[in-house]
């Protein structure tokens, strides 16, 4: 090849720009933090190693790590097939909780006690995966036939679900759902038969991982390689066109956002069956709002939601030990996050920094 024939480079870091822009505000984002370690009086080296060694520093924290970023996996996947269909889900908190409440309601029912286990996890599974469906259909029912905004009706729903579960775990007078043999207030919980096997014994690691990453791969398909993923996506760029084109706008946004919540609800309910046995209040708080970060990392991308959840669960995993070890307060991690979230949500900045061409040719402000 002549060099002529080659490739211009700013070509080239237009077709790298999906990854490397993320890759960049991470980056950017830890410089920033970092100030603030410096301000605080602590190295901000010394810091990030203790971070990095408190999330895979062991193969027992490895898998803290995974089994901390599976939910987020799910869940930034809802986010993310409401986001190609040009929704702003923004009540994963919610639905994620509205799978976990209805996995560990029709888990504990009496008369599924003796059903073999693996039909009985599936039954949980799919439970959480209806709750969570059902809580995503109705906001998508409200914006096709009312115009109601996504982002106030799903808000909405987030507080109702949190105090509906709330009411439900913590009620004595009547017993709901509490687990009264004990003096936290969490459900009764599931049987050993409705409950997903540990992968490694001691942490919270188990199966729901590779239910989660199937879920990635089937997403990817759907959207890509379905007349159902060419009109979500058709939605999502132009409903007017997607409309002229003889697409049911209306009924792609309910069904986008119905599939939305329920794979929010499958998130749910598979920490009820594997990590945590029981729904106790407060142990999905941020996940869904967390959610909405990390699929803005992935910029939607199905695959890239992997990385970009590995990257949550391990700065929530290494926290504790950066406190220990540098004595960083672990809100370190939240200023890591939301200043990832910045850079993301305003990649122009980042391209300004770096000098990363736009699509169009033309280089930032």
């Amino acid at each position: 090849m002549t060099p002529e024939d080659r490739p211009p480079l700013v070509t080239t870091y237009q077709r790298l720009a999906p990854v490397t822009v993320p890759i960049l505000a991470i980056l950017t984002a830890l410089v920033v933090a970092g100030g603030a370690v410096v301000a605080a009086g602590s190295n901000p080296l010394e810091a990030y190693w203790a971070l990095i060694d408190g999330a895979f520093g062991s193969w027992d924290r490895l898998a803290t790590t995974v089994g901390r970023a599976t939910p987020f996996i799910g869940t930034a996947l809802a986010m993310a097939f409401a986001y190609k269909a040009g929704l702003f889900n923004i009540g994963a908190e919610g639905q994620i909780l509205a799978g976990a409440l209805a996995a560990a309601w029709v888990g504990t029912w009496s008369w599924l006690q003796g059903w073999p286990g693996p039909v009985l996890i599936v039954v949980v599974l799919a439970s959480g995966t209806f709750g969570g469906f059902v809580w995503g259909l109705i906001p998508g029912v409200l914006k096709a036939r009312t115009g109601a905004h996504e982002v106030i009706t799903t808000i909405m729903m987030n507080f109702i679900m949190a105090l509906a579960a709330a009411w439900l775990v913590n009620s004595l007078n009547p017993v709901i759902l509490r687990d009264t043999e004990v003096s936290v207030a969490r459900t009764r919980p599931l049987p050993a038969g409705a409950r997903l096997p540990e992968l490694v014994s001691g942490t919270k690691l188990h199966l729901g991982l590779f239910l989660m990453l199937a879920l990635v791969g089937l997403t990817a398909w759907v959207l890509e390689k379905t007349t159902f993923g060419f009109e979500v996506r058709a939605v999502g760029t132009n409903p007017e066109a997607a409309r002229y084109a003889g697409m049911s706008v209306n009924r792609t946004i309910i069904a986008a956002m119905a599939i939305s919540g329920a794979m929010a609800g499958l998130a749910g309910a598979g920490q009820v069956s594997g990590a945590e046995g029981h729904l106790s209040p407060g142990i999905f708080v941020n996940v869904g709002f967390d959610a909405i970060a990390i699929a803005l990392l992935a910029r939607a991308n199905a695959y890239g939601i992997v990385p970009a959840a590995l990257l949550w669960g391990a700065l929530l995993s290494g926290a504790p030990l950066m406190q220990q070890r540098a004595g960083m307060s672990t809100d370190l991690v939240r200023i890591i996050e939301a200043a990832i979230l910045v850079f993301i949500a305003g990649d122009v900045i980042i391209r300004y920094l770096f000098r990363i061409r736009t699509p169009e040719g033309t280089d930032g402000p």
